[in-house]
C-alpha cells in the first residue's frame, strides 16, 4: 500500500508542482468555457448568431421602445424620442381593447392547450399500436401542420359559414348568429382549428416519447390484471410526463402568438373584438395606427405573461 501511494504521489507530482499546475490551469479554464468538445461551439455558432439577431436584439429593442415616446420617422431623420417611463404601460393596462385581447387569449389557451395535449397523446398511443398503414396515418395527421394557414382557413370558412356544411348538417340546431360571427363561439372555434392544425407535430413528439417506455412495464401491469385504461393511466401518462410538459409549453407559446387565424377567420378579431389576440392588437396599434411604443409595451407584457404561465405549467407537470 505504501508503495502504491508513493507511486501515485510520484505520478501526481508534476501536476501538483508549480510549473505543471501553471501549464494545466489555463487549459482547465478554457475547457470550462468551451466544454469538452470546443467544435460544438463552432457548430452551434450560426444558430446562436441567428437567435441573437432575430430574437434577442428585437426583444431588447422592443423593451427600449416601450419606455420611450417612439414613432416612425423617415430613414436617416434625427428625431427626439424622450423617455416616458411607464406611460405606455399605463396606456396599455387601461385600454379596454387590450384587456379584452388578453382575456380572449386566456379563453383560447384554456380550450386549446388541454385539447391539443389530450388528443395528441391519445392519437399517438393509438398510432403506436397500429401495424398496417402506420406511415400513411402519421403523414395524414402531419399534413395540416405543414399546410399554409391561408389555404386551410378557406376550408374552415366553407365549413363554419352561416350557410356552411356544419350548419347544413345541424339544421335547426345550428347557432344563431353563426360560429364565426358569434361573440361567444368565435374564439372557441379558432381554438379548435389551431388544435386540429398543429396536432400532427405534437403527435410526433409523443410518438418519440412512447418509444422510450419499457415494454416490461406494460407486461407487468397486464400480469397484475390492470385494464387497458389502468395501464394508460398508471404507465403511459407518467412515462411521457416530460413530453407532456414540452407539449404544453410549446402549445402555450404558439397560442399566445395567435395572429393569422383571427385575422383571416373573423376579419381581424371580430365580432366586436371577441376574437382579437394581443399580437393582432399589436399589429393594429403599431402598423395601422402608428403607435409602435404602445405595441411594444403590449409585446413585453405578453412575453412576461407567457414566461409566467410556462413556468407554472412546468412546475405542475414535472413535479414528482
Amino acid at each position: 500500500m505504501a508503495a502504491a501511494h508513493a507511486a501515485a504521489a510520484a505520478t501526481a507530482g508534476p501536476v501538483a508542482g508549480g510549473d505543471g499546475a501553471g501549464r494545466r490551469a489555463p487549459r482547465g479554464r478554457v475547457a470550462a468555457v468551451l466544454g469538452r468538445h470546443p467544435v460544438g461551439l463552432l457548430l452551434a455558432a450560426p444558430y446562436a448568431v441567428f437567435v441573437a439577431a432575430v430574437f434577442a436584439y428585437p426583444l431588447g429593442f422592443a423593451v427600449w421602445m416601450s419606455f420611450h415616446d417612439y414613432f416612425f420617422a423617415a430613414p436617416g431623420a434625427v428625431v427626439d424620442r424622450p423617455f416616458v417611463g411607464l406611460d405606455n404601460y399605463r396606456a396599455v393596462l387601461t385600454d379596454p381593447q387590450v384587456r379584452q385581447a388578453f382575456g380572449n387569449i386566456g379563453v383560447f389557451l384554456v380550450i386549446n392547450v388541454p385539447l391539443t395535449a389530450g388528443l395528441a397523446l391519445l392519437l399517438a398511443v393509438a398510432l403506436n399500436r397500429v401495424v398496417r398503414a402506420r406511415t400513411f396515418l402519421r403523414v395524414a395527421f402531419y399534413v395540416p401542420y405543414v399546410t399554409a394557414s391561408v389555404a386551410v382557413v378557406g376550408v374552415w370558412l366553407f365549413l363554419f359559414n352561416s350557410d356552411g356544411l356544419v350548419n347544413r348538417v345541424l339544421g335547426p340546431l345550428a347557432p344563431d348568429p353563426s360560429w364565426l360571427v358569434n361573440e361567444g363561439l368565435a374564439m372557441p372555434v379558432i381554438a379548435v382549428f389551431v388544435a386540429w392544425k398543429q396536432l400532427g407535430f405534437f403527435i410526433l413528439l409523443y410518438l418519440a416519447a412512447l418509444q422510450n417506455v419499457p415494454k416490461e412495464l406494460y407486461e407487468s401491469a397486464a400480469v397484475d390484471g390492470a385494464s387497458a385504461w389502468a395501464r394508460f393511466r398508471s404507465v403511459t401518462v407518467p412515462a411521457v410526463r416530460p413530453a407532456t410538459a414540452l407539449v404544453v409549453i410549446l402549445a402555450t407559446i404558439t397560442g399566445a402568438n395567435l395572429f393569422t387565424e383571427p385575422y383571416l377567420l373573423t376579419g381581424g378579431g371580430g365580432p366586436n373584438g371577441s376574437s382579437a389576440s394581443p399580437v393582432l392588437v399589436m399589429y393594429q396599434r403599431g402598423i395601422q395606427q402608428g403607435q409602435p411604443d404602445v405595441a411594444a409595451a403590449i409585446g413585453v407584457l405578453l412575453v412576461i405573461g407567457v414566461l409566467v404561465v410556462s413556468a407554472i405549467n412546468r412546475r405542475l407537470l414535472e413535479r414528482d
